[in-house]
């Protein structure tokens, strides 16, 4: 299961009319947002009372079956289908009472996390979303329990959605190749680990077979994913202090 299906993102805000040029752009703007606002919003109630009445057995509240915020997410990534939108929400709720969401704390991951592997980054990156470090030199799947592993990640994944500012919808994460050796790879946690965008950074030689076999697992995530160098982090995402520590000069 995806810690995608768990993700519940905010509602989006209209934009501010001084955006625009011209006030004919202006007026149409504006009722464009306002109709595509009004028909996600019936959308979603429309999702919220066929699991109010069909699978009253789910959780209310945040991450439950009446939480707007992320039927809306649903919705989107199904392209809008009710019908798809309501299934994958059903699998998500239910994975995560089963998995245990909720209670996951700072100190039930604390052994795993004190690897060093993953951390949220105190800093949002320059396009405002949270981010996920990985250092991937220091996962050791054959060593470290897939649970623990997973553990970690719903934690982490948690803990940078509680980071987004208002109206923002994704999370940046960086994948640290460098140091990266076969005793590293993981198919298992790349597929479970998916971001609104991830960076592969300083992939070595040795990375790409395995990038082979990720892809096809990955579908149309593929398209979130770009390989990069240190620099490219550096220069392109983060401004002075704000870069993580591994990735300063």
């Amino acid at each position: 299961m995806a810690v995608r299906l768990c993700n519940p993102l905010r509602l989006p805000s209209l934009p501010s009319i001084s955006t625009c040029k011209s006030s004919r752009s202006r007026v149409f703007s504006v009722r464009s947002c306002i109709l595509e606002y009004n028909e996600s919003r019936k959308l979603v109630l429309e999702v919220k009372e066929k699991l109010k009445k069909d699978h009253h057995y789910l959780p209310e509240g945040k991450n439950g079956r009446d939480d707007e915020d992320m039927i809306l997410w649903f919705l989107r990534d199904r392209k809008f289908s009710v019908e798809d939108a309501i299934a994958k929400l059903i699998k998500a709720i239910k994975w995560r009472q089963e998995f245990g969401v909720s209670e996951l704390t700072e100190d039930s991951v604390k052994t795993i996390a004190e690897t060093g592997k993953a951390y949220v980054h105190d800093f949002l990156d320059v396009n405002e979303r949270p981010v996920l470090v990985v250092v991937a030199s220091k996962h050791f799947p054959d060593v470290h329990d897939r649970t623990e592993n997973e553990k970690l990640c719903v934690f982490l994944i948690e803990k940078a959605l509680s980071k987004l500012p208002h109206g923002r919808e994704e999370i940046l994460g960086i994948i640290d190749l460098r140091g990266f050796g076969t005793e590293n790879a993981d198919l298992n946690y790349l597929t479970f680990l998916r971001l609104g965008q991830v960076l592969f950074v300083d992939a070595p030689f040795v990375f790409k077979p395995i990038w082979q076999l990720v892809k096809p697992l990955l579908k149309s995530y593929v398209s979130l994913v770009r390989f990069c160098s240190v620099e490219t982090v550096r220069k392109e995402y983060f401004e002075g202090e704000t870069v993580p520590a591994n990735f300063r000069d």
